[in-house]
């Protein structure tokens, strides 16, 4: 649910603080814990190091990204795969293919020389 209209967004003041510090060209990256921080158009052209949790993961913000929040480009859950018997035998399935491909390559080298 979104934030009344007469509150504003919610911007925080010390992410604000830290980019009028900076000019718009600065590659550092300016570290945030602050996941629930609207971006602001001031904020456009700067990277800020978001944290997911565990690290910072870097997120240039561009004219798109600017009334989203800065958490919603720092995930905070990896995705490994899906599992279950399908998806082992889709994996064969791709490994298989690989290793044709591999020698039909291989064959196709020998019949050329």
């Amino acid at each position: 649910m979104s934030r009344s209209l007469k509150k504003g967004p919610y911007v925080d003041p010390r992410v604000l603080k830290k980019v009028e510090g900076r000019k718009l060209g600065d590659r550092e990256v300016i570290k945030t814990w602050s996941r629930a921080c609207v971006i602001a158009p001031e904020m456009v052209g700067f990277t800020f190091g978001v944290h997911n949790g565990r690290e910072h993961i870097s997120v240039f913000v561009t004219e798109e990204m600017v009334g989203h929040r800065l958490g919603e480009f720092s995930p905070t859950r990896k995705f490994y795969r899906h599992g279950g018997k399908m998806q082992k035998e889709l994996e064969q399935a791709a490994k298989q293919r690989e290793l044709d491909a591999a020698k039909a390559a291989k064959a196709s080298q020998n019949a050329k020389k």
